[in-house]
């Protein structure tokens, strides 16, 4: 494992050019360029703002502000996409660069943490654009947004072990890769995203406890809308769960790597 750590570090270079690569990738031809990684999400979350408070005047319980439930949602989507991305990127990761591994000598380890990188650049675009529709809202932040460095930090430590296992799984059983985006439907639907978690019948709501996303979500509503401190009891199991998940991934990864190749 520390073999693994010391390659990846060993190649942090080809890791922020392959993001880098990728983003410019992205946006090739286009004359704006990267200005669309902003003004892609800035266009989303505006659309939600209007659709959601002006169109359909959506209130949300206890909260004054007429933009109050579009906050909410934008603050949920904002954690959701980070996770969702960077485990489905993962999830066919070995697949889709199946000729690069064959071609190229370097760690496979590598891949993820460009996938990785790849989508906390556009998350963080996202966050930026969010936080401007926020100040035109006359919503600004308090001191917890301080906080959202680490739930983005545990976000993707919990997105990356589940990703990696679920591709690694995926490179030997396709079947994984057909039934992840299935599961995921109902996993967003699942967590308190576009509704509150108290409209939930209470015999159902001590379900949620087992929804390793709905602290997290919750956390980044607490510290975008509400401007609370996140329950850290809630994100305290999260955690342990995803070091669980990494040490697994990465000792699958570690026993599976001399035959991704040959698989593929």
């Amino acid at each position: 494992m520390k073999g693994t750590f010391k390659g990846a570090w060993h190649y942090r270079q080809f890791i922020i050019s392959s993001i880098k690569t990728e983003l410019l990738a992205r946006y090739a031809r286009s004359k704006l360029g990267l200005v669309w990684m902003l003004l892609h999400p800035l266009a989303q979350v505006a659309i939600y703002a209007f659709v959601l408070s002006v169109v359909l005047s959506t209130k949300l319980p206890g909260i004054e502000s007429a933009y109050g439930y579009a906050s909410y949602l934008m603050a949920g989507m904002l954690a959701w996409s980070l996770f969702s991305e960077i485990v489905m990127r993962c999830l066919n990761i070995f697949l889709e660069n199946g000729n690069l591994l064959k071609k190229l000598v370097f760690p496979k380890i590598c891949l993820p943490l460009i996938v990785s990188g790849s989508a906390l650049v556009s998350n963080i675009a996202l966050l930026l654009a969010t936080l401007v529709v926020f100040s035109l809202f006359d919503h600004i932040p308090g001191r917890s947004l301080l906080l959202l460095p680490t739930l983005i930090a545990l976000n993707i430590a919990l997105a990356i072990g589940l990703g990696l296992i679920l591709g690694i799984l995926n490179v030997f059983i396709r079947d994984v890769g057909q039934i992840v985006p299935v599961i995921f439907q109902f996993w967003f639907w699942l967590t308190p995203i576009v509704y509150m978690s108290g409209i939930i019948p209470e015999r159902f709501r001590g379900w949620l406890s087992l929804n390793p996303m709905y602290p997290i979500v919750t956390a980044y509503q607490n510290v975008l809308v509400f401007g609370k401190t996140p329950y850290w009891g809630g994100l305290g199991w999260v955690s342990i769960f995803a070091a669980i998940l990494l040490i697994m991934a990465l000792y699958m990864f570690r026993k599976a790597s001399p035959e991704i190749v040959d698989v593929l």
